[in-house]
Parts: C-alpha cells; sequence; structure tokens
C-alpha cells in the first residue's frame, strides 16, 4: 500500500515540483493537491490521508492555520511543514500548532522520504536550523534541570535526536547498541520532564545544553 499524501503550496511551479519528488520516492503517492489550506481540509473529507506536506507561507489558511484547524478532526493525518526560511521562529510556531515535522525546501529527495516515513511511524523531526533566538521564544523558567544534569553522552545523543535522527541511526553513529540509546533517550526525556522529543530538544536548546 503506498502512502497516500496531501499536499499544498500556493505556488504552482514549486507545488508541481514537489508533487514529482514525492511521487518518484518509491511507495509514496500524493493524492491531494491544493494552493492554501482552506480547500486541502475540504479534499480530507472524500480522501483521507496518511501525511499532508504543507508550505508554513500561503495566503488564506497556512500551514500553521492548517495545524490548528487539523484538531479538531477525529484522528488527523500528521503534518509536514516546510519553508524557504531558515528561520527558528518558524520551527517554533510549527510545533506550537501541532506539527510533526518541519524542514527546509532544500532537502534531499532521499532526506525527504526518510523523513516521511519517520512522521508516519509517528515519530517527530525537526530538520537542524538556525537556533538563535529560540530562548527568547520558548522559554522554561521553572524546574529546568541544569547543563551538569547531563552526561557528554548524553548530550552527543540530544544533539542527534535534534537532527533528527531515529534511534537505530543513532546507534549506528555513536557505536552503541540501539536498545542501549532507547535507554539514553528515555532518561533525557525524564530529565527533560517531556516525553516528547521535539520538546525535549527545544528545551535543551533554552537552556544551552546543546
Amino acid at each position: 500500500m503506498s502512502t497516500r499524501i496531501a499536499l499544498a503550496d500556493d505556488q504552482a511551479l514549486i507545488r508541481e515540483g514537489l508533487k514529482s519528488v514525492i511521487n518518484d520516492l518509491p511507495g509514496l503517492e500524493v493524492v491531494i493537491e491544493a494552493a492554501s489550506g482552506e480547500p486541502l481540509l475540504e479534499a480530507l473529507v472524500d480522501a483521507p490521508v496518511d501525511l499532508i506536506v504543507s508550505d508554513i507561507r500561503m495566503p488564506g489558511v497556512d500551514g500553521i492555520e492548517l495545524c490548528r484547524r487539523l484538531k479538531a478532526l477525529e484522528n488527523p493525518p500528521p503534518v509536514l511543514l516546510l519553508t524557504t526560511f531558515d528561520d527558528s521562529r518558524l520551527m517554533l510556531a510549527a510545533v506550537e500548532a501541532g506539527a510533526q515535522g518541519f524542514a527546509l525546501k532544500d532537502i534531499s529527495p532521499e532526506d525527504l522520504a526518510e523523513l516521511i516515513a519517520a512522521i508516519v511511524r509517528g515519530e517527530g523531526r525537526l530538520q537542524p536550523v538556525n537556533t538563535a533566538g529560540v530562548a527568547d521564544r520558548y522559554p522554561y523558567r521553572d524546574d529546568s534541570p541544569s547543563v551538569e544534569a547531563f552526561s557528554d553522552r548524553e548530550v552527543e545523543i540530544l544533539r542527534l535526536i535534534a537532527g533528527g535522527y531515529s534511534n537505530r541511526e543513532i546507534a549506528r553513529s555513536v557505536h552503541l547498541a540501539e536498545g542501549t540509546v532507547k535507554n539514553y533517550v528515555s532518561d533525557i526525556l525524564d530529565k527533560m520532564n517531556t516525553r516528547d522529543r521535539t520538546r525535549a530538544v527545544l528545551k535543551a536548546i533554552t537552556l544551552q545544553i546543546i
């Protein structure tokens, strides 16, 4: 079964290009395309999908508002938001609106395929962006762990999580068993007082741990 994708972008040439790239990837198929979030939401009524890939900035219902409106639906599909701009503020807005993924539009087809697969599996992913200004936009004031609470290995794994790597990919990178990495990630999330990898990364950036 192909992974069914709804695609939204107000620029027709970019939308066609993304559609072509996605349809050329194994097991992926664009079944809905729209110029903004409004017609995409209407199309979902008759054509359920496994994932929405949307530009962030569009006239009318943009990607952020699309995420917010999807929350009103029963079992809404996950959303991957794309942007041309390397702006941490957009990443934060995407996370706060409920997007499961965030990436720049210059992402390679191979990385896009891996990103889509991860999000469909239920893993939130953020492509690395410039983190300047994150602390001001996403502050944590209470019960914040100190930098000393994290070992060098935990910081190393946090950085890889921030890069969007899965536990398996982290295990290969740091030469540990996947189960050991899973335990490290669990400990990190506990120390961050969150069960969400994305928010753990944002918190780690805020506290200048990574």
